[in-house]
């Protein structure tokens, strides 16, 4: 019976162990889904190295943690229950290693370096964007230009950049290519890979200093020298002027020197001992007589002015005798009724937009041209497109009464009544004259057409 019981009790313990192996690897893999599962913002790849790492490390506990806890019921499981010593079998109850504090730590401490590498960007940001700028054969005309003038203004105003800059501009960049190591070492190396073409055209354009000027100007203006003369004067002062002269360049400097009057020998003219100043431009101009400066006479001139004036006396002359022909004067109408007819007017042929003042015994009516000439153009009373160039002839006749010729193609509505070509009609006062689409009122002047009929009775004139 003792046996029964303790094998009964060994199973039992047997049970309680593969329970306990049993709950320990789904903590495992709780674990381990736990910490794959987690939503975690990972800023840089360093991160996911780092997590990854302790990750690694929760495992290996993990494993290390299962092997001791196997040993030690291992152990128990042969160790004699009937000794005094041994313990009281229970359930293990393993707590796994999660580090989860600790990677909140290290994912707050990310920001950080990034902010300390994004804080390090804007001067090697500024020094791209300065060099950028500046070219080298810039840099390279600075420092010539101040090693031979030594003065920044004098290298603004003589010394032709790839770019247009200020005078403020030139000094921040010589104190930058002074005092700011990141900038000359940049501009420094920049300059050394400057093809050699490139720097001798830039030598070549380098301003003159005082002792070089003053070494040329022992030349004299009146003597005429050669390039050997040059050559000659370069090798004698090698240590006066700068490496990259030739003789070629002295001479066309001094050739420079001579024509803006710069040699010292090319003084200005004193001024006269009689004490008298010298007299300027204008004041010379004003003592010059006009009078006495003669025009040569120019014939061709002459000769085309009496042709211009010619041709304006007969235009004048032109028009003078069109006066006489202008037999209808064109008048505006308004909204207001005209006044009474005047003593010169004889009838009025009145439209919608003008009125025409008859002051002729006949008149020409259609539509003026350039081959030939109407005295009532039509076209301005409205569209004309569709009446002949003389559409019709308006006369007076000694007895007082109007009569009313139809010259076009279209007839001529008088009163309703058409009138073909080659027809006349009388016209009363206050008639209806419709030539294509225009209409128009004729009016007669009584008073001024009843003196024209007693003076043509009185005198016998044939109607």
């Amino acid at each position: 019976m003792e046996r029964m019981q303790e094998s009964h009790e060994l199973m039992q313990v047997r049970q309680d162990y593969n329970l306990a192996n049993h709950l320990l690897a789904e903590s495992a893999e709780a674990t381990t889904r736990r910490s794959s599962s987690r939503s975690i913002k990972r800023k840089k790849f360093d991160d996911e190295l780092v997590e990854y790492s302790r990750g690694m490390a929760g495992v290996s506990n993990i494993k290390s943690g299962r092997a001791r806890t196997s040993t030690q019921n291992y152990q128990t499981d042969y160790m004699p229950v009937n000794s005094p010593s041994a313990p009281v079998p229970q359930a293990p109850t393993i707590t796994p290693h999660i580090p989860e504090p600790k990677r909140k730590s290290i994912s707050k401490s990310t920001p950080s370096t990034s902010k300390g590498k994004k804080k390090s960007a804007p001067k090697s940001h500024l020094t791209t964007k300065d060099l950028g700028r500046w070219k080298p054969i810039d840099d390279l005309a600075l420092i010539i230009g101040v090693q031979q003038t030594n003065d920044l203004k004098t290298v603004h105003l003589g010394t032709k950049f790839s770019c247009k800059f200020t005078l403020q501009e030139l000094q921040s960049r010589w104190y930058a290519l002074l005092y700011d190591q990141a900038v000359s070492r940049v501009a420094v190396s920049a300059m050394r890979n400057l093809h050699p073409d490139m720097v001798a055209a830039v030598q070549d354009k380098a301003l003159w200093s005082q002792e070089e000027e003053n070494v040329l100007s022992t030349v004299k203006s009146s003597v005429n020298p050669t390039l050997e003369t040059f050559a000659e004067m370069l090798s004698k002062h090698s240590d006066v002027f700068y490496n990259g002269r030739t003789a070629n360049s002295l001479f066309r400097h001094w050739q420079s020197l001579r024509m803006y009057h710069l040699l010292p020998d090319q003084t200005v003219s004193p001024i006269p001992s009689s004490g008298r100043p010298i007299m300027s431009f204008n004041d010379a101009e004003e003592l010059i007589n006009d009078s006495e400066l003669t025009d040569s006479q120019d014939d061709t001139l002459d000769k085309e002015l009496k042709l211009q004036h010619r041709r304006n006396i007969r235009e004048i002359r032109h028009l003078e005798n069109e006066i006489g022909r202008w037999n209808v004067l064109v008048d505006s109408v308004t909204a207001m009724c005209p006044g009474e007819l005047d003593s010169q007017t004889l009838a009025v042929l009145r439209g919608r937009m003008v009125r025409y003042l008859m002051r002729s015994r006949e008149i020409t009516i259609g539509r003026s041209g350039k081959g030939q000439s109407v005295d009532i153009d039509l076209s301005l009373e409205g569209p004309a497109h569709k009446i002949s160039r003389r559409q019709a002839t308006l006369r007076l006749r000694n007895t007082g009464e109007f009569y009313l010729s139809s010259e076009g193609k279209r007839p001529i509505f008088v009163d309703g009544k058409p009138i073909s070509a080659g027809s006349k009609v009388r016209l009363y006062d206050n008639a209806v004259v419709e030539i294509a689409c225009l209409r128009f009122i004729f009016s007669i002047n009584h008073d001024l057409i009843r003196a024209i009929h007693n003076e043509s009775v009185r005198y016998n004139l044939p109607p």
